[in-house]
């Protein structure tokens, strides 16, 4: 069996290494997906044939060397075919969220001056030809699912499938022809223009050229091995680079197989079904799912629940002590596994964004084999993982063999601002020197985080640096830390702490409706929508009590002191997450600024009476009474309540 570095060694970009494949391991099973029910198979052939009859095709529209082409939809087959289409091309692949908005997708488009976009279905070319002459650079429009989309005429658009035949076409005309092309491709040559979260502003692009990015994802197979063969499940939107990671590049190397749910909603099913080796998902997706395990327990018999917490409670015991617990892996933890699809794995990761060690010692009291990433766009994705069994709850690992940290100006307590290189790091962002000249210096790229290095090596993350905060009494506090231990509550989807120059902390809530609808069910509660059920007295109370749980386990001085329930979702369609769902701490400070404030100035509640408009544009008036939840005593500072309306902005 030939190694992924032996490969690597012989194929410095995406095309040459895909090339190696086919001829190599041609038959064997590259990529599966999901259709009405039925799990349809791609060989490693056939994967090399899609890309070199997309590559040609592409070619005789006229399509030039360096030339962008944007991918825009769900996860499919045809996203990836049409990423190493553009690389063979000589040209770049940038991805766009299948969910941004007009407004998004038009900046993206025009900013990366993209030729051509491959957009999944009717829906993304609808939001496409809506555009009009808003994107000019965009000459042409692939289409993948052709459904809904004969009765359009736009010249731009044209049928992935009438490409293929292009293409198949010059291919028995110049066969030489594909083969000169991706001979022709150099691993040191710009490839992939990959947006980075945008937290803070409008997302850039970070430049990565096929050879680095491959050599990083070299680095991560070293320490965190994959096996031809292993099963993957691609349900990561990806634009997101640890997607590329993945799904393209370590797929690639390691001969993983790459396997595409039918839909997000038939995604745990669909994992269930494929059982991975090895899985990735978002800390809100774990964190949904260790909700749904204890929503589960709610509806369960009296017996099944004390079985559930005798359990659990070995398990976590065990594991706290090094070691598993069998009676509690007989009675509870491999059902659990089953049921989830975990039972085949060898590997789980979690990054993009902190999550609680509450969430993590769950899982691993499970039997699931978590392991936190840290890493940035910038620097090829991940650079730091748990190594082995060296699991550290606190922090995101160690640095891979390629990869190099520090801790810049730490304070008495070694905290400092976290910067890092890697041999996978970005050249650049496009057309945006001065972003790039404030971000990386001497070949450092400064992350903006704030963190430690702990005398194991294990790198702790604490926030981001300009989130620590101090409470107008110099009590210093990280608000992601807070915000983690409340999510690991079945009752909290998002938490935001307030108090950077306060005389306390505060939070803003946001419920998880599917868990509290079942609890407020259950009650006998009748409510009508998400606004109306945050606003039954028993829910506050039920969070509340999560929220005095919380506090038990802070510092006195960084207790939550008053808390209301926010009567909408965070949402990334209302600027207030980024697309990886990561929040936008200026966008919610500014947009519920009313609100926040009352919960500074003595009020008991806010008067809401504002407007929120839905992704299909149509609005809905909202008016409703917010409460303001006090816990403990509060600072003698505070002012006497002062009713009065207050206005928030949607």
């Amino acid at each position: 069996m030939m190694s992924f570095s032996t490969a690597f060694s012989h194929s410095d970009t995406f095309p040459k290494l895909l090339a190696w494949n086919a001829e190599n391991y041609g038959d064997d099973i590259a990529m599966r997906e999901k259709e009405f029910g039925i799990w349809q198979e791609y060989t490693w052939q056939d994967y090399h044939n899609r890309v070199k009859w997309l590559t040609l095709g592409l070619s005789q529209l006229g399509v030039q060397e360096q030339a962008v082409i944007a991918l825009l939809g769900d996860n499919r087959p045809e996203w990836i075919w049409g990423e190493i289409a553009a690389h063979a091309l000589r040209g770049y692949s940038m991805g766009v969220y299948q969910d941004s908005l007009h407004e998004e997708t038009e900046y993206l488009l025009t900013f990366a001056e993209a030729s051509v976009v491959i957009a999944e279905d009717e829906e993304q070319c609808d939001k496409l030809l809506e555009l009009e002459d808003r994107i000019p650079s965009v000459k042409w429009i692939v289409y993948c699912d052709p459904r809904g989309l004969r009765k359009y005429d736009d010249p731009r658009l044209i049928d992935i499938e009438k490409l293929y035949a292009l293409g198949r076409t010059l291919d028995e005309a110049e066969p030489d022809r594909y083969a000169d092309m991706v001979a022709a491709t150099d691993g040191l040559e710009l490839s992939i223009l990959c947006t980075t979260s945008g937290t803070t502003s409008r997302p850039k692009l970070a430049m990565h050229h096929s050879g680095r990015f491959l050599d990083h994802c070299s680095a991560y197979l070293r320490a965190d091995p994959k096996q031809p063969g292993d099963n993957y499940v691609s349900v990561l939107p990806l634009p997101w680079i640890m997607e590329q990671v993945y799904a393209v590049g370590q797929a690639l190397l390691a001969r993983q197989v790459i396997n595409f749910v039918e839909t997000q909603e038939t995604m745990m099913a669909d994992l269930r079904e494929i059982g991975p080796s090895f899985v990735l998902l978002a800390p809100r997706v774990w964190e949904n799912l260790a909700a749904e395990v204890h929503a589960r327990m709610m509806d369960a018999q009296p017996l099944k629940q004390k079985l559930f917490q005798f359990g659990l409670s070995r398990a976590l015991k065990a594991r706290e002590q090094g070691r598993t617990s069998k009676l509690a892996d007989f009675i509870l933890m491999k059902a659990l596994r089953d049921r989830l699809g975990f039972s085949n794995l060898t590997s789980a990761a979690t990054g993009g964004a902190a999550m609680g060690p509450d969430t993590f010692k769950l899982f691993h009291a499970m039997g699931v084999p978590l392991k936190q990433l840290y890493g940035q766009t910038e620097l090829a994705g991940a650079y730091t993982i748990h190594i082995g069994d060296d699991i550290d709850y606190e922090s995101v690992g160690i640095p891979f063999d390629n990869s190099q940290l520090k801790i810049e100006q730490p304070d008495e307590n070694g905290v400092g601002e976290i910067v890092a290189r890697t041999t996978g790091m970005f050249t650049g962002y496009h057309n945006n020197q001065k972003a790039y000249d404030d971000d990386v210096r001497d070949g450092w790229m400064y992350t903006g985080d704030a963190g430690y290095l702990k005398d194991s090596g294990h790198l702790v993350v604490i926030d981001r640096v300009k989130d620590m905060a101090r409470t107008a009494t110099g009590i210093r506090f990280s608000p992601q830390y807070i915000e983690n231990k409340l999510k690991f509550s079945p009752y909290v989807a998002e938490a935001v702490i307030m108090g950077n120059e306060r005389p306390y902390l505060t939070a803003l809530i946001c419920i998880r409706y599917s868990i509290v609808a079942k609890w407020a069910e259950a009650q006998g509660i009748a409510f009508t929508n998400y606004t109306n059920l945050s606003s039954q007295p028993e829910v506050m109370a039920l969070v509340r009590k999560a929220m005095e749980e919380v506090n038990e386990t802070l510092p006195e001085t960084q207790r939550i002191k008053r808390f209301l329930l926010l009567y909408k979702e965070l949402d990334a369609d209302d600027g207030e997450l980024t697309r990886t769902r990561k929040v936008r701490r200026s966008v919610v400070s500014e947009k519920y600024s009313s609100i926040i404030d009352a919960l500074y100035n003595g009020n008991s509640h806010v008067d809401i009476d504002t407007m929120i408009t839905f992704q299909d544009g149509s609005q809905s008036r909202v008016q409703t009474t917010l409460e303001v939840i006090t816990l403990g005593e509060l600072p003698a500072a505070i002012p006497q309540e002062q009713p009065q309306p207050l206005e928030a902005s949607a």
